[in-house]
């Protein structure tokens, strides 16, 4: 019997703290969605937007564990119809060197790839 092994559930101590800041961002969407937040506060459907590939379901479990790794903010307004907002907080805002380094070299692989 397999089971799902998440810091999340079990709150096991990393081997390293590369491991610890993958489990954070190292999913195929999150450093998307971090980056896009680079730029400012956005609502839902403004990320979904930009992440067009994405499924409405993994955006909001994606949001809602970047949110529990206090990585994100999520800001609800009580009006009708209901807005919530996304922003960074300031853990999430030191992410940005890191973000803007994987998009450069991101540029560098597509370069060599067309090449």
């Amino acid at each position: 019997m397999k089971t799902k092994k998440s810091r999340r559930h079990n709150h096991c101590h990393y081997g390293c703290p590369v491991e610890a800041a993958l489990d954070v961002i190292g999913n195929k969407w999150k450093g998307i969605i971090l980056f896009h937040l680079l730029s400012g506060t956005k609502r839902f459907n403004e990320i979904k937007r930009l992440i067009p590939d994405v499924t409405q379901r993994v955006l909001t479990l994606q949001l809602r564990e970047l949110e529990s790794d206090h990585v994100i903010h999520r800001e609800v307004y009580p009006q009708v119809p209901p807005k919530v907002e996304y922003s960074l907080t300031e853990l999430g805002q030191s992410l940005a060197p890191i973000l803007t380094a994987l998009r450069e070299w991101g540029e560098k692989i597509i370069l060599k790839e067309a090449a």
